[in-house]
């Protein structure tokens, strides 16, 4: 069995057919999948969890569905929205059950987005609700191209923000979409993160980031889709959804020296140890 660790499930590109989806992915081999709630922006951080209850409902009575989980943060492009009512709402969504993570937040300066101090700001106050729920975080981080050791290092500014108002909760979370280099991982699996590799590890030109990914260690694996972005090199330019995550862990596999069915195992298990969840999602 397969966990593909992050999905946007609550996508307008799923509209039409989220369901088959779905279960094409549980076709494929995929027991669970963590929904990410940011939607656009705070007002639909709830859909998640909504399509979590729909589809686990379905999955009960009898569908051929993988286990959904839900996760619910804001974006950093969206820091400016954050107020007492986001805060409020977000505090709320983690309360319950299956809302098992906070995220994907963190710092984004690629794009243009919030300022960065906003980010910044955001973060920290995210970071605060997390804690108090003891609820693990999905990290997005993105620099500018080249940046390192100035006003476009994401990664620069986002480990002192980690060190002081993360690692004492002790609750670790995942890097995802891991796209940096062995100085960032090394530092995050320092503060207790997993790392999650997503559909970029197989593209050709990714041959830096694959050397990564061979040096983790085992028990800090995690693979996922970022769905409905960044579909596998087979499928590039197409939409992504949870079924391809198997290719990225075929790669991954190739990598390790490793049979999928053991990067599968032991990826599972990272998934269920970090969110303290019972491994009996079964197929």
């Amino acid at each position: 069995m397969l966990i593909d660790s992050h999905a946007h499930l609550d996508s307008p590109r799923y509209a039409d057919d989220r369901a088959a989806m779905l279960a094409r992915a549980a076709e494929a081999g995929v027991g669970a999948v963590l929904s990410i709630g940011i939607g656009e922006g705070p007002a639909e951080m709830r859909q998640a969890l909504d399509i979590c209850r729909e589809y686990n409902a379905q999955r009960a009575a009898g569908a051929r569905l993988p286990q959904l989980y839900a996760s619910a943060g804001v974006y950093p492009h969206n820091s400016g929205e954050i107020d007492g009512a986001v805060l409020a709402k977000l505090d709320a969504l983690l309360a319950e059950p299956e809302t098992i993570a906070c995220g994907e937040i963190g710092l984004d300066y690629f794009h243009e987005g919030a300022p960065h101090a906003a980010q910044r700001a955001g973060l920290i106050q995210q970071l605060e609700i997390a804690a108090a729920r003891k609820r693990p975080i999905a990290i997005h981080c993105r620099g500018k191209d080249g940046a390192k050791n100035g006003d476009g290092d994401a990664w620069g500014d986002l480990f002192p923000v980690l060190e002081e108002h993360w690692r004492p909760t002790g609750l670790g979370g995942i890097m995802h979409c891991f796209g940096a280099g062995w100085d960032e991982a090394r530092r995050s699996l320092d503060l207790g993160f997993l790392i999650s590799f997503a559909g970029n590890l197989t593209y050709p030109k990714a041959q830096a980031l694959r050397d990564v990914a061979g040096r983790i260690p085992l028990e800090c694996l995690l693979v996922e889709t970022d769905a409905p972005w960044l579909a596998p090199a087979a499928h590039r330019g197409k939409r992504n959804e949870p079924a391809m995550v198997v290719e990225t862990a075929q790669v991954l596999s190739g990598l390790r020296g490793m049979e999928r069915e053991e990067i599968a195992a032991v990826t599972t298990k990272n998934f269920f140890r970090l969110f303290h969840l019972r491994p009996d999602v079964g197929n």
